[in-house]
């Protein structure tokens, strides 16, 4: 039985048009691994953005019902040149109702239940996903569900990339963030330090309130001599930072050096032996990164992603994690949502100028069939 609903789809062209549009789409009967599923919620992450708005001008967009036309600026379409052209669906993950299912055991026995599941493409009244990647979600509602794995699985993932290496305390440069609120209980659970850097006074207290015990606010007028301290007290030498942009790896390292040098016993016009890791995993600020020479040698910066991370861990890894994410669904990794839209209401100028703003605490919620 072939099952009909809206879908929407980013289109961006070598000219510069960025087109965000629904179109009806008629989806295929799932085979083998698969299922279908209808999709009841859906967050808007950062890592959706990329395709979905990148760094295109929506305050000048043509808006219609179910479509907007945008332009993206170069360096950012160029730097897309190999997605020109191609009609790509949006939306990382979701959680929904399985309504039909290829002819494995494993997607047979999904049938008629409320999953979590990742399918890239769940900005639709129905998505098509594999059987091995969904998590039955028993009681829990598909709001509690919908953010199931991209933030949860990304945080764990910090702390068990963490482990593997040997280090002992984490830095995270955006800790009030709705993943660095479950990092903070991560933490705590696993026995692990953390460094949190916030931006406003407010976020001091909101992670304070959950217990975590070092919080450094960039804005204050002596940052650097908090972040110094935090990394003295924890040995915070390995971080994860989704700015990209700007300089706050360059600070990150720095004050990483700074608490180094300082237990030194012996000059060395090299710097300290320590060794200092941070991971950029996300691109908030679209601008270059900025790296200094007043750090030594004893560093690494790269990037970071969660689908790579997964494959490298091993099942047995993936299968704890998951297992973990969904015994805590509503305690360590809850999400909250400043509000729901709909497929058209996700499309309105208001939305995408609010949404991709991507303010700590202020995540959309996308409700494909209403």
């Amino acid at each position: 039985m072939a099952y009909t609903g809206k879908q929407l789809f980013t289109t961006l062209t070598s000219d510069g048009t960025l087109t965000l549009e629904l179109e009806d789409t008629t989806f295929p009967d799932p085979t083998g691994n698969q299922v279908l599923v209808k999709m009841e919620a859906a967050p808007i992450n950062p890592s959706d953005l990329a395709i979905l708005t990148g760094a295109a001008d929506f305050e000048n967009a043509d808006y219609s019902p179910g479509k907007v036309v945008a332009t993206m600026p170069e360096p950012f379409n160029s730097g897309q040149k190999a997605r020109h052209g191609q009609r790509l669906p949006a939306g990382n993950e979701g959680a929904g109702t399985v309504v039909a299912t290829g002819d494995s055991d494993t997607a047979k026995a999904l049938m008629g239940q409320r999953v979590a599941c990742v399918p890239g493409s769940a900005y639709s009244e129905y998505a098509i996903a594999d059987a091995a990647m969904c998590l039955p979600l028993g009681d829990h509602s598909a709001e509690d569900g919908a953010s199931s794995f991209v933030n949860p699985m990304t945080a764990l993932g910090f702390a068990e990339n963490a482990k593997m290496d040997g280090a002992k305390s984490i830095l995270h440069t955006v800790g009030a963030s709705n993943l660095g609120q479950m990092l903070v209980k991560i933490c705590q659970e696993d026995g692990l330090g953390l460094v949190n850097i916030v931006r406003k006074h407010d976020q001091v207290e909101l992670l304070k309130g959950l217990g975590a015990s070092h919080v450094v606010n960039s804005s204050d007028d002596d940052f650097m001599d908090q972040l110094k301290s935090a990394i003295d007290e924890t040995d915070a030498f390995y971080g994860f930072d989704p700015i990209g942009g700007g300089k706050m790896v360059d600070h990150c390292f720095k004050a990483m050096e700074q608490v180094a040098v300082g237990k030194m016993t012996e000059y060395s016009r090299y710097g300290s032996n320590q060794q200092k890791r941070m991971f950029i995993y996300g691109r908030l600020d679209f601008g270059p990164t900025t790296l200094t020479p007043s750090y030594g040698f004893g560093w690494t910066l790269s990037g970071w992603l969660l689908t790579p991370f997964l494959q490298t861990a091993g099942m047995e890894t993936v299968g704890r994690m998951r297992k973990r994410v969904l015994d805590n669904l509503t305690t360590t990794f809850a999400s909250s949502y400043k509000t729901r839209v709909d497929l058209e209401g996700m499309l309105t100028k208001d939305a995408i100028l609010d949404y991709r703003q991507m303010k700590t605490g202020e995540k959309y919620l996308v409700t494909p069939n209403g």
